[in-house]
């Protein structure tokens, strides 16, 4: 019998409602001594005063109460709602431990809501996926997930893959049948429909990680090429200090905006040059730093000067493989258009930062970068854990059909692949990724 868990699961600080949650299988006593009270009405809301070891009121307040298994954890589960202040909520917390209860674990009720069969381990993660949303479109996303839609995308998938596991094992098991399973051809359309339904969901789920990742965009140049200019024009405020004195940033500036819904965190960088400035040499070191951590790179360019020996240096230093955009900026005093040139898979982006011209532009080559090519809509909130299983499931799909020839094999890897996918929803997953996944919630959660 699990024990009882109790937590505050409200924010932490002053506000007009705060809340108790307790979980466990007996939580009669609990009820008995807090709310004086044997018995409440279920899911019904109860004014009553919540009372202290001398019987002495701690604060007025509701109570519900949810028997098991109709409560989000699947046992009997108690709210207390009072006053939303830490010294009351506190004391509540404290009587509740002393009466039996234990301080519950970070996302300990949502992981018994977990293991009691009320949420797959997706619909799990996509609670704190929901909580931490940055953007409006993040947390529809989520939502989307909680509700079942990744999991239900999940496991089509796996009954089209049962079926063909099925086909393909039971030639195994009857070789006297002389089935010849490449004769078949409901098998290969079997193979083409799964990979199919599985590139769908892959899409989905690799724009919702979009979504809740967001994208880190490091801006990247010479001094004076215009990058604090461009991360004031970014942001829509005066973020950064714009001068004409080349190394004016010294230091790494942050600043997160939106761009259709999707997180964009950016950073201006101190200019890239040889100095003897001890301190804008530690900021130069902290700009190779943050280029190292980003996904993107937006290489600032002065376009009165174009392409130089220095601009080329600094491209050439770049980690491999890390994608970027050049932008060409000051097209105002060239009194040229804002526009992009694509070549040998690179683009090249004018605008001016000073006159607010061609910044659209840029957003959308910014969401094309990173792969962003729809909106909310259709889209599941998923974790890189999500994406490296639908990764392996695809691979071991492919292997399989490629080792028709040899049906233990293509068994063993359809087998690898439904398992793959399983883990996404929990159905197959080790108990090291499960505290791992909810060590990460909050307590109270």
């Amino acid at each position: 019998m699990a024990d009882t868990i109790a937590a505050i699961a409200t924010a932490p600080g002053r506000g007009g409602i705060g809340v108790i949650r307790i979980s466990g299988a007996n939580i009669s006593d609990i009820l008995r001594q807090i709310c004086g009270e044997s018995e409440l009405l279920p899911r019904q809301a109860t004014l009553l005063n919540f009372l202290g070891e001398n019987r002495e009121t701690i604060d007025q307040g509701i109570a519900l109460y949810f028997p098991a298994p109709f409560s989000f954890t699947g046992e009997n589960v108690l709210e207390l709602q009072g006053h939303g202040g830490n010294v009351v909520l506190h004391r509540l917390l404290e009587r509740c431990i002393h009466l039996g209860a234990r301080l519950a674990n970070p996302g300990e009720f949502t992981q018994r809501a977990f293991l009691n069969d009320k949420i797959d381990l997706a619909q799990a993660e996509s609670i704190a996926d929901l909580i931490d949303a940055s953007s409006e479109q993040a947390a529809i996303s989520a939502l989307r997930s909680l509700n079942g839609e990744f999991s239900k995308a999940i496991n089509q998938v796996i009954t089209e893959l049962i079926e063909l596991r099925m086909l393909v094992e039971a030639t195994l098991d009857f070789p006297e049948e002389e089935l010849d399973i490449l004769d078949n051809g409901d098998v290969l359309v079997k193979f083409d429909t799964i990979e199919s339904h599985l590139s769908q969901v892959f899409d989905s789920a690799r724009q919702g990680s979009i979504l809740r990742e967001g994208m880190h965009v490091v801006l990247v140049g010479q001094p004076n090429v215009g990058k604090s200019s461009l991360l004031n024009c970014l942001a829509g405020e005066e973020i950064a200090i714009v001068t004409e004195i080349a190394g004016t940033t010294r230091d790494a500036i942050r600043q997160n905006i939106q761009i259709e819904g999707v997180a964009v965190h950016i950073i201006d960088t101190a200019g890239l040059r040889k100095t003897n400035d001890l301190i804008e040499e530690i900021g130069i070191s902290r700009t190779w730093e943050a280029i190292r951590q980003a996904n993107v790179a937006l290489i600032l360019i002065d376009a009165t000067q174009g392409l130089t020996t220095e601009d080329s240096e600094i491209i050439e230093q770049l980690p491999s493989g890390l994608p970027m955009l050049r932008i060409f900026n000051k097209i105002d005093l060239l009194k040229q258009a804002p526009r992009v040139d694509q070549h040998d898979g690179i683009a090249d982006i004018y605008l001016s930062a000073k006159e607010r011209t061609g910044v659209e532009i840029l957003r959308q080559q910014l969401l094309s970068k990173i792969g962003w090519h729809q909106t909310g809509e259709g889209v599941f909130l998923a974790r890189e854990r999500h994406l490296v299983a639908l990764r392996n499931a695809h691979t071991s799909l492919s292997r399989a059909r490629s080792s028709l020839m040899s049906l233990e094999i293509a068994a063993e890897e359809l087998r690898q692949c439904q398992e793959s996918l399983s883990c996404i929803t929990g159905e197959f997953t080790s108990d090291d990724l499960l505290g791992e996944i909810f060590s990460r919630f909050c307590i109270g959660k």
